[in-house]
Parts: structure tokens; C-alpha cells; sequence
């Protein structure tokens, strides 16, 4: 046990991506006590490569962005140091962490199916599902930063769906999230869209708003589909 506490020490060395690292670990560990090494490594992979999507794409927008931070049992984030000017840009940092880690998500998919692995499909659902359920349109998860380029109006909506969920399956991460939510459906609420500093930051073409909209309804019906289509396949009996 000493030699693990020095070992995870010796990350910090690495600054803020050793830091990254060692949280990545600690959640790997945690889940593999729970689910087995083989399925925590794939599911830590795909919070990874969602986290990675919000990180290249704030880089790619010239946003200074901290390495992923995990979190066992809660997730991981991104932290970014610099905030977006305007609604757009904060639509697109949050809409690629979900759009990579579905096509992560699909590879594993295809991946499980062709080997016949259950294990690999159940890595590829639990990618789909949490990817879904980051789409609810509710600050601050990733769909209610993708539709606020239609309106922050729009998080008054999300706000039944997570109330839906939390009836469903009480869990005290969605009690956080939704207490996390609170100040953005405040906001929404209040929202004036005449406001200049709301018209500032909110005003984008309709064009845009369009195909916004388009992208974020597709990839919601998509990862719905897939959810729903894999969970199927691993409730069907093993063949013998």
C-alpha cells in the first residue's frame, strides 16, 4: 500500500498532467473494485475521449482549458480558464465532447458486435446512455450549453426531465446535478432577451440557431436509438 501512495505521488511530479492522470487512476481503480479492471477501463476510456472532444475544441477556439479532472462515480470535467464571448462558441466546445465520445462509443459498438463481446457492448452502451443523459437541456450539462444558442428559455424544459429521472432512479449525483442547476433555471427564468449584454452574447443567425438545433435533435434521437438497441442485445439470453 506504501508503495502504491508513493507511486500515485510521484504523478504530481508531472504537473498538471500527472494531477490528470492520477485522478484518472483513482477512478479507474474505484470502478474496477466494483465492475471488474476490464469494464473500468473501457468506461473511464470513453469519459476520456468525451472529455477530450471539450478540450480540443475550447484549444481550437483559442480558450485556455485545464486537463481533464475525474472523479469517481461522478464523472470527469474540463475546466475552462478562459469563457466563451459568446453563445456560439460555448455551443461548440459543449457539443463536442458528446459528438466524439458517440463516435467513440459506436466504434466500441461495432467493435463488440463483430467479436460477439458482451463486455465490449456493455462499454459501448454505457457510452451511449451517459452521452445521452449529458444531452438534457439543462445547465450545466452539455445540452443545456448546446441550446442555449436557442434560448436559455429552452432549460426550463430540461428541468421536468431531470425531476422525471430523479423519480425514476433517485441516485445522489442527479440530486447534485440538480442542485448544481438551479442558478441556470434562476437565469432562464429572468432571461430578457432585449437586454443588451443578453443580445450580446445570444445573438446569432437563425441560420445557425437552425442547424444547431438540427445537430443536437439528430445526435439525441441517435444515441436514444443506439441505447435502446444494445440494451436489448445484452438482456437477450447467452447462447448456449
Amino acid at each position: 500500500m506504501a508503495k502504491l501512495f508513493v507511486l500515485l505521488l510521484g504523478f504530481l511530479k508531472f504537473g498538471k498532467l500527472g494531477g490528470a492522470a492520477l485522478t484518472m487512476l483513482v477512478s479507474l481503480a474505484a470502478y474496477a473494485g466494483l465492475y471488474g479492471w476490464r469494464y473500468a477501463a473501457g468506461f473511464i476510456a470513453l469519459i476520456f475521449v468525451h472529455e477530450m472532444g471539450h478540450f480540443l475544441a475550447a484549444r481550437q477556439r483559442g480558450l485556455a482549458v485545464s486537463a481533464p479532472t475525474f472523479i469517481p462515480f461522478v464523472g470527469a470535467w474540463v475546466e475552462l480558464k478562459d469563457q466563451p464571448t459568446n453563445v456560439e462558441t460555448e455551443a461548440y466546445v459543449a457539443a463536442a465532447g458528446p459528438f466524439v465520445g458517440s463516435i467513440a462509443a459506436t466504434f466500441i459498438y461495432f467493435w463488440g458486435r463483430d467479436t460477439e463481446s458482451r463486455l465490449l457492448l456493455a462499454i459501448a452502451y454505457s457510452g451511449f446512455f451517459l452521452n445521452f443523459f449529458n444531452l438534457i437541456p439543462l445547465s450545466p450539462l452539455d445540452g443545456g450549453r448546446i441550446t442555449a444558442i436557442l434560448s436559455p428559455r429552452i432549460w426550463l424544459l430540461g428541468a421536468p426531465i431531470m425531476l422525471a429521472m430523479m423519480i425514476y432512479r433517485p441516485s445522489p449525483l442527479l440530486l447534485v446535478i440538480a442542485l448544481a442547476s438551479l442558478p441556470a433555471l434562476v437565469k432562464a427564468w429572468k432571461f430578457d432577451p432585449t437586454a443588451p449584454e443578453n443580445q450580446a452574447y445570444y445573438n446569432v443567425p437563425v441560420k445557425l440557431k437552425v442547424e444547431c438545433g438540427t445537430f443536437y435533435l439528430g445526435l439525441v434521437a441517435f444515441l436514444a436509438i443506439m441505447a435502446d438497441a444494445v440494451h436489448e442485445m445484452l438482456q437477450a439470453p447467452t447462447p448456449e
